[in-house]
């Protein structure tokens, strides 16, 4: 179906995102309530963090999709005035993509939407722990697009693995680093390019000069939305010594209006995916001395958002993944220790600093590596689609949104336009030319 070279015209892309939108509008509702079955996110939430995105996403790249597709023209060197050099944006081919399941929906429309725009053909592979998701997913692609364009494959690992031993022109994953290996691995055996979204411990300073009332709720709402299965979230808080009762009151008093004196009773607050989940995330609480929280209901996968003070950075839940609403947070009287320790872990998805000072937070971004951060903020940076949203070592190899995902599903090709114009012929032998006058020659012309 690539070959027959359909996906290349640019109208019809346009027109299969528009028949995309049209069709998740169509069954908006059952996305919403999908969403709630596995996650038990409110349906404000639901459009928040996944169908809003993706609205988004469609709409700018059917808005931008000629522009973006056009042939760049690029400057020629002066020696080669009588040429003209331009480089074409063309689709790697056929595509996969596999999702992960705590935004189920949005972390597989969203690659979708770009490898579509960029003109290629897609498998796509819903993850099999959220399942109610997963079926609406199969619906919406099974009934907008012609299978030899855009398929679903559903299952367990084995599907997956199944997958991976085919050859693909590009990949994309979104999930662990652990998987992300194996994905790469299979990758490799192809020369297959990829894109990796993974994670990584996101470390979150809390600077003594800072507005404790706005910290407090931007880092109570990244950290516990989605019941803390982000893979952007605050995964450890540091905190300096001057202000730390004032941030940790103001963030349990966050956490207690955002979701009442009982969490489970609310309807705005998640709940863990399985009981593998569940079971993984109470262990790292279990016989703690807890700062607030710590109750769960395995019945429910319900863990209630928590805190924990570490004194000691060995202390392993600095070390383990959290991936749930378990906020670690460690007291720290000097800036330098604290990106010691950073640059000591593997370079996490994002880095977020909290500050009025702009010097201690640049200090901070340019001392440390990640894959984005934010200052005053948690998640908000992948909002901006005008920045690239990805990771950097262990916390992925890639970055995507917006344009961005239109570049990463496009192989940059170089194509170099001569004319009959003219020809010189110092460049073929046998060599006449001193290799001094070359010199000069490339030296006056480059």
């Amino acid at each position: 179906f690539f070959n027959s070279g359909i996906t290349k015209e640019i109208d019809w892309r346009i027109n299969q995102l528009k028949k995309l939108a049209a069709c998740i509008q169509k069954y908006e509702t059952e996305i919403s309530e999908a969403l709630k079955t596995d996650l038990n996110k409110h349906p404000y939430e639901a459009y928040l963090t996944e169908i809003g995105l993706v609205y988004k996403e469609i709409k700018t790249a059917s808005k931008k999709l000629k522009k973006w597709a056009k042939p760049k023209k690029v400057k020629t060197p002066p020696f080669l005035d009588w040429a003209r050099s331009y480089v074409y944006k063309d689709p790697y081919g056929k595509v996969l993509l596999i999702a992960p399941w705590n935004f189920p929906f949005q972390l597989l429309i969203l690659p979708m939407v770009g490898a579509i725009a960029a003109g290629n053909t897609v498998i796509v592979k819903p993850s099999e722990f959220s399942n109610a998701t997963t079926n609406i997913i199969a619906k919406i692609v099974k009934e907008c697009f012609d299978e030899r364009h855009v398929a679903v494959f559903e299952g367990g690992p084995e599907v997956s693995q199944a997958l991976l031993k085919e050859k693909f022109d590009y990949i994309f994953f979104t999930g662990s680093s652990r998987v992300g290996k194996i994905v790469y691995e299979a990758a490799a055996k192809n020369l297959t390019p990829v894109t990796l979204e993974l994670g990584g411990k996101c470390p979150c300073i809390i600077d003594e000069n800072t507005h404790v009332k706005y910290t407090a709720e931007r880092i109570t709402w990244g950290k516990f939305v989605n019941c803390g299965q982000v893979c952007l979230a605050p995964n450890y808080l540091f905190i300096h010594q001057n202000i730390k009762d004032e941030a940790i009151a103001q963030i349990q008093k966050n956490i207690q209006k955002n979701y009442g004196k009982d969490a489970s009773k609310s309807k705005f607050y998640g709940r863990i995916i399985t009981d593998h989940h569940f079971e993984r995330i109470a262990d790292l609480i279990k016989d703690r001395s807890l700062t607030c929280g710590g109750n769960t209901d395995g019945s429910q996968k319900y863990i209630e958002p928590t805190m924990v003070e570490v004194t000691d950075l060995n202390d392993p839940i600095m070390h383990r993944e959290i991936f749930g609403p378990v906020l670690p947070y460690y007291v720290y009287s000097n800036i330098e220790e604290v990106i010691d320790y950073i640059n000591s872990q593997p370079k996490p998805l994002a880095t977020y600093v909290f500050t009025k000072n702009d010097r201690l937070a640049d200090r901070v971004f340019t001392e440390t590596s990640s894959g984005g951060a934010c200052q005053n903020d948690t998640v908000m940076h992948m909002v901006n689609d005008n920045m690239a949203f990805g990771g950097v070592g262990e916390s992925g190899l890639g970055g995507y949104h917006g344009k961005f995902s239109f570049d990463a599903f496009s192989h940059q090709k170089s194509v170099y336009r001569n004319s009959f114009l003219v020809d010189f012929p110092f460049r073929y032998p046998p060599y006449k030319y001193s290799i001094g006058l070359i010199k000069r020659l490339i030296q006056y012309l480059g």
